[in-house]
């Protein structure tokens, strides 16, 4: 109790933080998608047969994208796009260039009923860091 009388820009600034910390925690945990290490979405395609959601632009999509990736940009992910019918009971991974964007795409597509979504967390960087295949187009 002395150090908090005595510090109380320390104590402010310790409280701050720990309130940001819990905070972020708390809506990564509800946040209603995982998100997969490179490994992990391997793991996923491969045993659950998900299917992989690019949602990067087309010139990155064309640089390199996982094998078999289906492209839908993230302007399009809505009710009224026709790919989104093959997501149908299927496990889905989002993926895009640098992991900024998946996580909205993520939620645009529970939103929409897609009842498990992942997403891969550093996104195609990630991926091509840890060194799985891509495709060029």
């Amino acid at each position: 109790m002395e150090f908090v009388g005595n510090h109380p820009y320390l104590t402010g600034g310790f409280a701050a933080v720990l309130v940001f910390w819990l905070f972020t925690e708390f809506k990564r945990k509800f946040q209603g998608y995982s998100e997969l290490t490179a490994a992990q979405a391997v793991s996923m395609i491969n045993r659950n047969d998900a299917v992989v959601v690019d949602v990067s632009s087309a010139a990155d999509y064309n640089k390199a994208h996982i094998v078999d990736a289906l492209h839908i940009p993230h302007s399009q992910l809505d009710g009224s796009n026709a790919n989104l019918a093959k997501l149908k009971g299927r496990p889905v991974l989002v993926v895009d260039k640098a992991g900024q964007t998946a996580g909205q795409a993520a939620a645009k597509l529970l939103k929409l009923g897609t009842e498990e979504v992942a997403v891969l967390k550093g996104g195609m960087a990630s991926w091509i860091s840890d060194q799985f295949p891509v495709t060029r187009k």
